[in-house]
């Protein structure tokens, strides 16, 4: 499937990433590519500040200059906190994590094998599975990216009259960057949404890839009526 079929995602991935990064296959990234790059860092790199009460498990964790991990929040390595960051109380980081520089991960939001880049925020309520958070992403609270389909088959991504196939059994969400996601929006399993795209609160997104500078509306009628006894 040729590259541009898909929407513009990405302006720019770190280097230890964009070397590995295919853009007619974004969901590839979080396999093998994002394995290795997390298998190669030192076993113990803590120059942020470590709170205490923070707790850090396993091996092969970098907390860079000026990142914090407030007390409460729980880290499983390998992950990785790029300059800034912020892992708020109640976090929970496993199954390999790259957290770019400035972005946040917030009270009661669970991260499980994903890449946010520079500035992206998932700060309220969330879980992030197998997913890519462009740059300066934000998911309002309580926005879930689901990554696994109930019978457990891989995931396709409808696109255009096919379905792509990711080989992957666990895929969440692509996001491009300044994508936006209002509070309680769910995104099912493979959704690919291009950057600059706004999704509104409490919407259903199905898997699918969607365009760039867009807004995702939720149209909803409410039936008021009298009280009766």
């Amino acid at each position: 499937m040729p590259a541009s079929d898909l929407p513009p995602l990405f302006a720019e991935l770190p280097a230890e990433l964009a070397h590995l990064y295919e853009p007619s296959a974004p969901w590839s990234l979080l396999g093998e590519p994002l394995d290795g790059v997390l298998d190669g860092l030192p076993s113990s790199a803590i120059e942020g500040r470590l709170d205490p009460g923070a707790q850090l498990l396993g091996d092969r964790i970098v907390i860079s200059s000026g990142a914090r991990v407030h007390a409460g929040a729980v880290i499983e390595g390998p992950v990785f906190l790029g300059r800034d960051v912020q892992v708020l109380p109640g976090a929970y980081l496993r199954g390999g994590v790259w957290l770019g520089d400035g972005s946040r991960v917030g009270a009661g939001t669970e991260v499980k094998h994903a890449v946010f880049l520079t500035g992206a925020r998932a700060p309220h309520l969330n879980y992030v599975g197998d997913s890519i958070l462009g740059a300066r992403v934000n998911l309002g609270a309580g926005t879930i990216l689901a990554n696994f389909r109930h019978d457990g088959a891989d995931i396709e991504i409808p696109n255009r009259g096919v379905r792509l196939a990711t080989g992957r059994r666990k895929l969440g969400a692509i996001l491009g960057d300044n994508v936006k996601t209002g509070c309680n929006a769910v995104l099912h399993p493979g959704v690919v949404v291009g950057r600059e795209t706004t999704i509104y609160p409490g919407v259903q997104l199905r898997s699918g890839v969607y365009p760039a500078g867009r807004i995702v509306k939720l149209r909803q009628e409410l039936e008021i009526v009298e009280r009766r006894g």
